[in-house]
């Protein structure tokens, strides 16, 4: 489905309608003499929480872990030496 053209002008004198549109999920293509010059498109929101049943959903189909290692990999990073880069 396209979506529907405005005008610049239209941008400008109706701008809260608009805008209110954008907010509700609306997009809109934008047009100055006649020229496409731009799209008006809604943000997509993060989620911040995910419910529990969906989580062990994903969870089931997540890669298995070798716990053994994964500490061994672990335990190799952590024993890395330090090298003080102004030593010489």
């Amino acid at each position: 489905m396209a979506q529907p053209e405005i005008t610049q002008r239209d941008l400008r004198s109706r701008s809260k309608e608009i805008m209110d549109a954008v907010e509700g999920g609306q997009s809109f293509t934008v047009t100055r003499d006649g020229h496409e010059v731009g799209e008006l498109i809604p943000l997509r929101r993060r989620r911040r929480f995910v419910a529990r049943d969906e989580f062990a959903t994903m969870s089931r189909n997540a890669a298995s872990l070798d716990i053994n290692a994964f500490r061994e990999d672990q335990t190799a990073a952590a024993e890395q030496e330090v090298l003080d880069p102004y030593e010489r």
